[in-house]
């Protein structure tokens, strides 16, 4: 499928892109809409992970968090079920999202132990949840610029506790107990900003570990993950995740740090904020994405319409049921590109969008329509293309990434230095354009130049040789695809 300016389809269009569509034919009808059949989903292999994602995920916000008074959130999960959706999102500081995942999972039969419980239909999906925590054990005070929210539950003290919380949300009682057999598929650190929580992060990993003392979040993860105790905090070596990532939307290089410092097989998937807007800030799409899928991790886009703020509220986070949009789209900002250019950015395996309403008519029904929209392959849309509905969306709604830090442009290699007759650097980050090469001059005169590539680790810099006397004055210059030049030097 290529991308089309017709947004959004038109009823006629939807029954001829429905019939066009349908190479693999679901059963299921559309409610209210019943001549019209449902393709299967689009998907896409997630990372290095066995599994492959359906370019749509549901978002744990919006009426599943916010929930206006005539919604009720739990038809809108099972309608992403029967639409065949298999990526669902949800976390400890979404209110009431993880109960509501509870009650449409008693209807589905994805409570563990319960008679008919649906092992295969579990198996099918991913569900992920989150948490704010930095530490991994309780009784720490906070550093300076370290987020450890308990969004006002005094019971959450640390990581470990905000894992428990989920399950004894989605599967459980709600009171602590969970049935033996509940897991999480994937935990993510989350809404990471800054460098100072990346450090507290892997306190236990990069220092010594002592059960005793003091350690990050990653290292107590990772015992439930595994069904160690290194820790101390898994007595009973419980394995309640299968994988461990994180999220961000602000900070692109502290997301890069926190991705080349895993030395340890700790981190798999990434959430992160890409829209169409990307390039009005700090990007993402070519600094930290192309690291994390060097690194295979899989990588979920969330924020496709800036949490509503390309269309009905201000430029700031979302706080009750008003700020929750309820319409398919502008007609200034039609959905459909938007979800198109998120999906399209390279990398991307599918996109996370929170749901207002469903609706029995497929035209006004944001979960039809998001789903139509996310029928795109990796390559589906010309950069032609992704470079208008840049421009649109920067033209309507300028201001829309307000979560995103400033825009800085192309940077010099970092952190230049020489080791003998080598000189070793660490990648640049990327302005509007990627990064091209690296030129290497001495005394003014270019020596070579090195091809640029997602760095992955902090062990791993860029390499190369050259002769070099001490009185030498050496540049490395990174070049990116816009003609953009800037240098790290020393004499």
């Amino acid at each position: 499928m290529t991308a089309t300016k017709n947004y959004p389809l038109s009823r006629r269009s939807f029954i001829k892109f429905s019939a066009a569509t349908t190479a693999g034919i679901s059963m299921l009808s559309l409610d209210g809409f019943s001549s019209v059949k449902m393709p299967s989903p689009i998907k896409r292999k997630f990372g290095n992970f066995d599994f492959e994602v359906t370019t749509l995920g549901l978002g744990g916000q919006a009426s599943l968090q916010w929930t206006p008074a005539d919604v009720d959130p739990v038809p809108i999960i099972l309608k992403a079920f029967k639409l065949g959706i298999n990526y669902f999102d949800t976390s400890n500081l979404y209110g009431p999202s993880q109960l509501n995942f509870n009650k449409a999972f008693k209807i589905l039969n994805l409570i563990p132990g319960e008679a008919k419980y649906d092992e295969k239909l579990r198996k099918s999906i991913w569900l992920t949840s989150k948490t704010c925590m930095r530490w991994g054990k309780p009784g720490w005070p906070e550093r300076k610029n370290v987020n450890n929210w308990s969004n006002g539950m005094p019971e959450v003290k640390c990581a470990v506790d905000d894992l428990k919380r989920s399950l004894t949300q989605i599967f459980g009682d709600n009171k602590g107990g969970y049935p033996e057999g509940a897991y999480l598929d994937m935990i993510l650190i989350h809404t990471l900003n800054t460098m100072e929580e990346v450090d507290v992060l892997y306190e236990g990993l990069e220092t010594p570990l002592d059960p005793k003392g003091n350690f990050g979040a990653l290292v107590a993860l990772r015992d439930y993950r595994d069904g160690t105790n290194l820790t101390g905090m898994n007595p009973k070596k419980e394995k309640l995740i299968k994988h461990i990532g994180f999220s961000g939307h602000a900070n692109p290089p502290a997301m890069v740090d926190m991705i080349q410092r895993d030395e340890y097989g700790i981190l798999e998937g990434m959430l992160i904020a890409i829209n169409a807007n990307d390039k009005t800030r700090y990007n993402m799409q070519h600094n930290v994405i192309p690291v994390a899928a060097a690194k295979g991790m899989g990588i979920i886009a969330m924020k496709v319409f800036a949490d509503a703020a390309m269309y009905h509220k201000e430029p700031r986070w979302s706080r009750d049921s008003a700020d929750v949009f309820r319409k398919v789209g502008t007609p200034e900002l039609p959905s459909r590109p938007l979800i198109e250019y998120s999906l399209t950015t390279p990398g991307i395996h599918t996109a996370i969008i929170g749901i207002g309403q469903i609706d029995d008519d497929p035209m006004k029904c944001q979960l039809v329509q998001n789903f139509y929209g996310a029928q795109i392959k990796p390559n589906g849309m010309p950069e032609s293309e992704r470079r208008r509905i840049e421009e649109q969306a920067g033209k309507v709604k300028p201001k829309s990434n307000y979560f995103q830090i400033e825009k800085v442009g192309l940077t010099a290699p970092g952190n230049l230095r020489k080791d003998g007759n080598k000189l070793l650097w660490d990648t640049a980050l990327a302005g509007d354009s990627p990064i091209k090469t690296y030129e290497i001059l001495v005394n003014g005169k270019k020596v070579g130049e090195t091809i640029h590539k997602p760095q992955t680790l902090k062990s791993k810099p860029f390499v190369f040789e050259t002769l070099i006397k001490p009185d030498d004055h050496i540049e490395v210059v990174a070049v990116d695809e816009g003609g953009g030049r800037v240098a790290a030097r020393f004499a």
